[in-house]
């Protein structure tokens, strides 16, 4: 049965899908966990000034959570990293949200030159803190690594500064084109570089850009992707904001809400079965190839399942109901607030 009310115009629920039941992949944590999470929390802090308001954020936020479930295997200087950037990169993303098209560029440009000139003075925080964390992670990362982070981080920028765009000028994109976008938006493939970076791994360019790897980068992105657009609705219809899975369907389909939740529901359970189906049918490259190929997808796993779970954890979208949404599935609508 339909959560929604029987006023298809103005719903004041919807019933959330059970994503959870229909991933199979183990629930793994890192032992550095609790570590980090403090190390992090003073590191953004000072780094970029926050004040109380945006600490108690943070705390909700719970990054070490995401971090420790999404890269189990890591030491602690590469989880310490992986924490930071993930950390920094919620804290871009709240920033983003505030911004037009000119500054996310000028955002993008303070970072761009951060990762790419490290050993240069920044004197912006934002840059400094960019500085700080890819000075660490380029001690170890493989030259192959490195690059691929840059390119995700660069193409997360221009596809942000394109939704700024869509944003102001009041813009719901077809359901192809928002897929295209969100699919850098997410910031997903950046983190999916830290998978090599925190388990030292160094697979060949060839490698990686098999189509079997990159369908199965894309399917884990569009799994975390599109769950954050079922997670994150609530807040962002309360704001007006539409760069969401969402009311595109709704907008492109002219169907319900209810009708669109449960469309995206099973484009994710779809994308989990393309993730599965596509393991299987992996290549091989030789022994040593193949194990750290192995490692890298089991990483893909770990996000899939991490992110699921970190979802309701964490305060950024239920705030501290998280845990009764997981149970009930039931979400009540937030009034709007513009």
């Amino acid at each position: 049965m339909s959560a929604s009310t029987s006023t298809t115009t103005h719903p004041t629920k919807f019933l959330f899908p059970d994503l959870i039941s229909h991933c199979n992949f183990p629930l793994r944590n890192n032992r550095h966990r609790k570590q980090v999470d403090v190390e992090t929390r003073k590191w953004i802090i000072q780094g970029d000034a926050l004040d109380v308001k945006k600490q108690q954020k943070l705390r909700g936020l719970k990054a070490g959570t995401l971090a420790a479930m999404c890269y189990p295997d890591a030491a602690y200087p590469q989880l310490r990293v992986c924490n930071d950037f993930l950390t920094y990169l919620f804290h871009l993303d709240d920033l983003s949200d505030d911004m037009g098209d000119r500054s996310t560029s000028a955002m993008a440009d303070v970072v761009n030159n951060a990762l790419y000139h490290p050993s240069q003075h920044h004197p912006t925080r934002i840059g400094r803190m960019t500085k700080d964390y890819w000075t660490r992670m380029i001690s170890t990362a493989a030259p192959g690594c490195q690059q691929r982070f840059i390119s995700y981080f660069d193409f997360y920028f221009q596809s942000a500064s394109e939704q700024a765009r869509d944003r102001d000028e009041g813009v719901i994109p077809d359901l192809e084109s928002y897929i295209a976008l969100r699919r850098d938006t997410s910031g997903c493939k950046s983190t999916f570089a830290l998978i090599e970076y925190a388990n030292n791994l160094d697979i060949p360019d060839e490698v990686m850009e098999h189509p079997i790897i990159r369908s199965l980068d894309e399917a884990c992105d569009d799994l975390v992707t599109w769950s954050n657009d079922l997670f994150s609705f609530n807040k962002e219809q309360a704001i007006g904001d539409t760069h969401n899975m969402i009311p595109v369907i709704m907008n492109e389909q002219g169907c319900d809400l209810q009708t669109a939740v449960d469309m995206v529901g099973e484009l994710c359970r779809q994308s989990i079965d393309r993730f599965v189906e596509d393991w299987k049918n992996l290549p091989s490259w030789g022994p040593e190839i193949d194990r750290q190929v192995q490692i890298y997808i089991q990483g893909l796993a770990d996000w899939i399942v991490g992110s699921l779970y970190w979802s309701y954890e964490s305060e950024r979208y239920f705030g501290k109901q998280g845990l009764e949404v997981k149970k009930n599935r039931v979400v009540n609508l937030l009034p709007p607030k513009f």
